[in-house]
């Protein structure tokens, strides 16, 4: 798992493809307990990125994203912002969450969601 702070962030999440980001903090159990469950996800996702902000180092980057609470799980794909939820899901969660967002029709999306002017 790579660690974004925030001059990394935008470069890494805009990439084409799928990228899980972990906004997280070290003084949290859930945080550590989600840490866990997105180790053992990415062992069968090798093809997606997965990444984690630490909350406290990157204070102004977790205010930025709107982060409220850790863990919180971001994820882009081709660049969008496709989901965005704080708290740990489980495994199978994280699973069907990756299936989705394989599925999506991001022409569909982009067309529907444009970035703003």
């Amino acid at each position: 798992m790579r660690t974004l702070d925030a001059a990394g962030f935008r470069a890494t999440v805009s990439v084409p493809g799928i990228v899980l980001v972990d906004v997280r903090s070290s003084l949290s159990g859930s945080s550590r307990a989600f840490s866990a469950v997105l180790d053992a996800v990415a062992a069968r996702h090798p093809d997606l990125v997965f990444a984690a902000v630490d909350a406290e180092a990157e204070q102004a980057l977790a205010a930025e994203l709107g982060v409220r609470s850790t863990p919180t799980l971001m994820v882009y794909r081709d660049g969008v912002l496709v989901f965005a939820e704080p708290g740990w899901l489980p495994e199978d969660s994280v699973d069907l969450l990756v299936a989705t967002v394989r599925a999506l029709d991001m022409a569909a999306v982009v067309a529907q969601y444009p970035e703003p002017l």
